[in-house]
């Protein structure tokens, strides 16, 4: 990038920095947006594929979840980054449909492409976009059916629908009741609306056995073992000392000196140091403790005591784990050992130190009334266990949607479908070229069933052509793509639904990354090595003292 003065050219930019203006820029940044999404698209649905994604350690994830896939790969483009942020937005929201947001946003690119070269300016498209993506809110808005806490069979469909593309398919009803058991534990009324905080839900993996010996904890399950043969391997009626201090006499933090002279001296010493630990250990025991979990260390005098006493103990337990166990047992966390009373202390029917395959892992069990609880989720071999943890995370967000929400719509498409309808016939109601905008969007929006259809290997052209004749009336809303039979049904008799938040995610994400993308027409990128700088400036430096030597 130069200008002239005078006939002398000017150096603006660092030599080697490349430029790319008006419709270049726009083609260049649409390209890689959808390719982006033609990356994500085959494995959207339940009959969707899988990838395998190898990095450069050689571990490998096999995945089809949206999210997962598009951050496992290693993206350059910046147009390619904003719609893995897409993905990225839409599960930290909403925790599903990440597939369908970035699809979406590639098919309102590649539409806004077609009308760009009809010489249609963005700006025009970008406001025909945004009223369209209002008008479609609308349309989720009426089309949804409102839903309860106390609705567990429509928690279980959501959850189900949720896994149906999954690896773990074969196990979505089993895993689906532990999700709709886990958001209902923890579940939250504040102000008259219930709230749901996915981390109260802990969930820990290990390899071994099947999925179907997945279980769920009413209390918390901690990685960890007892800290001393000699304690109980397993404690009745557990009353839980949660400790935030260590059980043994820190160093102190400056130098200290102690001049001994004899060894009776040397001994007095040690026995005052047992003698602190002993009052620590008694304190505990005394307020009626037979628990003590804690987040710091624990000395071996502290150990013997404890073991003497009775009393299980584990150390070192995570500062996020000790606040679970807090939700979970109705504890106070303890700083300092003196202020530890009876009132601190929480309960749990048992406490127990259990092997699971190599690992020792101590499960603090039926705790009364558990605002956090523990999935243990158990798989064939590693990638099983792993892309099972991926598929209950999204069957519990699409479970708190529904709670928090109150609303679900049908699934197979049918939603994507009316909203598409629908903004045909407000696109008629537009004079100008957004009428032109809102079009394309709305024939974007067909991209959902196309594609469930196309990875089911059926005829798209035939299932679209008869879905938007079912699609006729107003209460028509509920028919979409059966994809095991071919077939145009009603997914409400096919008990597949889908949260409707989850819908208006995806439309708000997509939508929103389309229209950044098309409001770019310039894109300045610096070299990625240094070039000349200019009369006087050494190549790749800057003032006087930069990158010189320290």
């Amino acid at each position: 990038m130069s200008a002239q003065l005078g006939g002398t050219p000017v150096l603006i930019l660092r030599e080697g920095s490349e430029r790319s203006q008006g419709r270049d820029a726009q083609r260049t940044n649409i390209m890689a947006a959808k390719v982006i999404a033609e990356a994500v698209r085959t494995s959207l649905g339940p009959l969707g594929m899988d990838k395998m994604l190898v990095d450069s350690f050689g571990d490998v994830v096999i995945t089809n979840d949206g999210a997962t896939i598009l951050k496992e790969i290693d993206v350059q483009h910046p147009a390619a980054k904003m719609m893995v942020n897409v993905a990225k937005t839409q599960d930290d929201e909403v925790g599903d449909g990440t597939t369908t947001a970035v699809v979406l946003g590639g098919e309102l690119l590649k539409n806004a492409e077609s009308l760009l070269d009809q010489e249609i300016h963005p700006t025009l498209i970008i406001e025909g976009y945004r009223k369209a993506t209002e008008k479609a809110l609308e349309v989720i808005e009426d089309i949804s059916t409102k839903t309860s806490i106390d609705d567990e069979e429509m928690l279980k469909k959501v959850a189900v629908i949720s896994m149906s593309s999954k690896v773990v398919a074969g196990s979505r009803e089993y895993l689906s009741d532990i999700a709709v058991k886990a958001i209902k534990m923890i579940a939250e009324k504040v102000g008259g609306k219930w709230t749901v905080d996915i981390d109260n839900v802990k969930v820990d993996k290990k390899e071994g056995e099947s999925l179907e010996s997945t279980i769920l904890v009413n209390g918390i399950i901690l990685d960890k073992e007892i800290v001393h043969p000699g304690m109980p391997k397993r404690v009745e009626n557990a009353k839980i000392a949660l400790v935030a201090a260590p059980l043994e006499i820190e160093k102190t933090e400056f130098d200290a000196k102690i001049n001994i002279t004899n060894p009776e001296q040397m001994k007095a010493f040690l026995d005052q140091e047992e003698r602190m630990l002993r009052n620590m250990t008694e304190k505990i025991i005394n307020v009626g403790a037979n628990v003590v979990l804690l987040q710091k260390g624990i000395d071996d005098i502290s150990q013997h005591y404890l073991a003497k006493a009775g009393i299980l103990a584990v150390r070192r337990i995570k500062k996020s784990d000790m606040e679970k166990l807090a939700r979970a047992t109705g504890a106070e966390i303890i700083t300092n050992i003196e202020d530890l009373t009876e009132e601190d202390l929480g309960a749990a029917e048992v406490v127990y130190g259990k092997k699971i395959g190599d690992d020792d892992m101590v499960f603090v069990e039926g705790c009364k009334n558990p605002k956090s609880v523990s999935i243990l989720v158990r798989g064939g071999t590693e990638l099983i266990v792993d892309e099972a943890e991926r598929a209950l995370h999204d069957a519990l967000c699409v479970v708190r949607d529904v709670i928090e929400d109150g609303k679900v719509v049908p699934g197979g498409g049918a939603p994507e479908m009316e909203v598409s309808k629908r903004l045909k016939e407000y696109a008629d109601t537009l004079s100008g070229r957004e009428q032109l905008a809102v079009k394309q969007f709305a024939e974007a929006l067909e991209v959902v069933p196309r594609t469930l259809s196309e990875n089911a290997g059926l005829d798209q052209l035939d299932i679209l052509v008869e879905l938007r004749a079912k699609h006729v009336k107003p209460k028509d809303y509920v028919y979409g793509v059966d994809v095991y039979t071919g077939k145009i049904q009603d997914m409400t008799k096919m008990n597949v639904w889908e949260p409707a938040a989850v819908k208006r995610q995806a439309i708000k994400s997509a939508s929103e990354a389309a229209q950044m993308i098309l409001k770019i027409d310039d894109v300045i990128a610096a070299s990625t090595k240094g070039g000349g700088g200019g009369p006087g400036v050494p190549p790749g430096g800057g003032e006087e003292g930069e990158g010189g030597e320290d």
